[in-house]
């Protein structure tokens, strides 16, 4: 009598398996409500940038602070504008303590300068809001390697010449990354207030 051999998987179903896994889990990521059992999705590196004021802000300057993030660019006619007014209304809702900080992946048309007047167009009155420049692959690193985003220069539309993410990043007082949210969905805002006040309780 023959013995059956073992069949192992091909490599494309088990980057299927991989693929469906990665999705299931960033779906549970998404759907989350509180981070009342924190998930640890790494932790944001060191960086050295240029805030629209001229200061340069570091990592470091964020440390011991609860802090919101996302990645935009001033002259963005897709998904920029709806996130950027999303954190609008965070600035007006969430503690003092807690700071926001936007990344610019255009570094090369947004200098301070830009950055300023465009936090001025978006009535942005509040100084815990920090609005990033810096070098092109600092930036591209920071979002890709240290907050798992996607960006991308190279293949965008007329409306969105740059490729990036729109989710918004929650990263607590030691630098890690506890929830990432849809920036531009309106059930996003009490989302994100309800994980803030839960990461401030603890």
């Amino acid at each position: 009598m023959e013995t059956e051999m073992l069949r192992l998987p091909s490599w494309s179903s088990l980057a299927a398996i991989a693929i469906a896994l990665s999705s299931i889990t960033f779906a549970l990521i998404l759907n989350r409500t509180t981070p009342s059992q924190p998930l640890n999705l790494g932790n944001i590196p060191e960086f050295e940038l240029i805030e629209r004021s001229g200061r340069i802000v570091t990592r470091a300057e964020l440390d011991g602070q609860v802090w919101v993030a996302d990645f935009i660019f001033t002259n963005c006619g897709g998904t920029c504008p709806m996130m950027t007014y999303q954190m609008t209304k965070l600035d007006k809702a969430l503690p003092s303590a807690v700071r926001l900080v936007s990344f610019t992946v255009d570094p090369t048309r947004d200098n301070p300068e830009v950055l300023s007047q465009y936090a001025i167009k978006n009535d942005v009155e509040s100084d815990r809001w920090l609005f990033l420049t810096g070098e092109r692959d600092n930036l591209y690193r920071l979002a890709q390697e240290g907050f798992h985003l996607a960006v991308d220069d190279t293949m965008g539309t007329p409306i969105e010449p740059i490729t990036h993410s729109s989710r918004f990043t929650l990263i607590d007082e030691a630098g890690n990354i506890r929830n990432y949210y849809d920036g531009t969905s309106l059930e996003t805002i009490e989302r994100i207030i309800d994980d803030v006040e839960t990461l401030l309780a603890d």
